[in-house]
């Protein structure tokens, strides 16, 4: 029986978004942002070949015009770009609406202003906390933020919460002050309020270390999202009797909803990871994976050539998994949207992103939506797709 694996590079965009000029960071519109080709020009071209021969130079092509250098191999995959429509550049858009279902909403981001956050929530969360404030109060990077205000922190004991261009609520914790649970403990509790006013994640943030020595974030992030508004892909393997593997982010960005277990880690242990599900993965199962390292510790922190080196080192793990592959397997490579790491800002990037896939034959998709790679995957599985999305197979 067949099998999926479906694959986001975090961030990794290929330019075009028909509507980017509608998007922005700072004043700048996104129009012309280019994940891919950009960090390919920044570094004096890429030498990714087995993304390449999948069609990602040509996919680059396609979405933007644009030339990628060290990219531009014929495929041998099926190939193609992908269009979102959803209102936002953000981690949840793009994962629910790959997975079939659009957002029907437009989210809700914290100005950047000081304070940024309405005195009211403040209030409900340090009284969730314990705590007789909050600090920060901001929009910030999260690795300053703890190197700021780390050590007020440990004197005080009250929790770091801070706030992006996306929507989030991020809340930052030090592991003397707040143990990994009450951490989670606290982010759950408000994550209503949060949600109810449309702010996509609450966003745990554990750290360790002193102000001698310099703060670090720790394993043990965490979202707690706003659940999709519809069942999506994950749930319609599941609803089919089939297995629904997340990795990575995405079992909080689906609340869980249809998955049967998670990985998390940083992304060479999510590689090891896929390479395990690769080998023993279920017929007929579906494994969905996240690699976020190209977004948060590179794409926002506006670095081409630490993100050139990431998928270098992605681009080595996917030429010995492509050999694993069973007959009968789908791999499918895509991304949520962009973060050009060269561009203005530190925001995301409205772009279209890559449609690469290994197992189904060669070949031009062209211009495809978000949501017909949920429902090719469904039809891949051999299992009933209920959203909008129409199978490009």
């Amino acid at each position: 029986m067949a099998r999926a694996f479906l694959i986001v590079l975090d961030s990794a965009g290929i330019g075009g978004a028909p509507d980017a000029d509608r998007y922005f960071n700072g004043d700048l519109p996104d129009t012309g942002a280019n994940t891919v080709a950009h960090i390919a020009q920044a570094v004096g071209g890429l030498h990714l070949p087995h993304l390449d021969a999948l069609g990602l130079g040509a996919a680059v092509m396609l979405a933007s015009g644009v030339a990628a250098p060290g990219l531009g191999a014929t495929p041998t995959g099926l190939w193609g770009a992908a269009t979102e429509i959803s209102r936002g550049k953000d981690t949840p858009s793009g994962h629910w609406e790959l997975a079939g279902v659009p957002v029907p909403w437009g989210w809700h981001y914290f100005r950047a202003t000081d304070p940024a956050f309405p005195p009211d929530l403040s209030r409900a969360v340090a009284e969730a906390a314990g705590t007789a404030d909050i600090l920060g109060n901001c929009h910030a990077p999260g690795t300053t933020i703890i190197e700021q205000l780390g050590a007020e922190h440990l004197r005080t004991g009250w929790p770091i919460c801070y706030t992006s261009v996306d929507s989030v609520f991020q809340v930052a914790a030090h592991e003397a002050v707040f143990d990994l649970a009450r951490l989670y403990d606290l982010c759950a509790a408000i994550a209503p309020r949060l949600h109810a006013m449309n702010v996509g994640r609450v966003i745990a943030r554990p750290f360790t270390g002193d102000a001698t020595r310099g703060f670090r974030r720790l394993q043990g992030r965490r979202d707690f999202a706003i659940a999709p508004p519809a069942p999506t892909l994950c749930d319609w393997a599941h609803d089919a009797g089939r297995a629904v593997h997340a990795l990575g982010k995405v079992g909080d960005i689906f609340s869980m909803r249809g998955i049967d277990d998670v990985v998390k880690g940083g992304d060479a242990a999510l590689l090891e990871a896929l390479t395990g599900l690769i080998d023993d993965a279920e017929d007929g199962s579906l494994t969905f994976a996240n690699l976020v390292e190209f977004d948060s510790d590179y794409g926002h922190r506006r670095d081409p050539q630490g993100y050139a080196e990431a998928l270098r080192r992605f681009d080595q793990w996917l030429g010995t998994a492509l050999g694993q592959l069973r007959e009968g397997d789908m791999l499918l490579v895509t991304a949520d949207h962009g973060n050009d790491p060269t561009w203005s800002g530190t925001d995301h990037t409205r772009e279209r992103v890559p449609v690469l896939i290994a197992g189904r034959g060669t070949g031009t998709l062209g211009h495809v939506a978000m949501t017909d790679i949920a429902a090719s995957v469904a039809a891949h599985l051999g299992i009933p797709g209920q959203g909008p999305g129409r199978s490009f197979l």
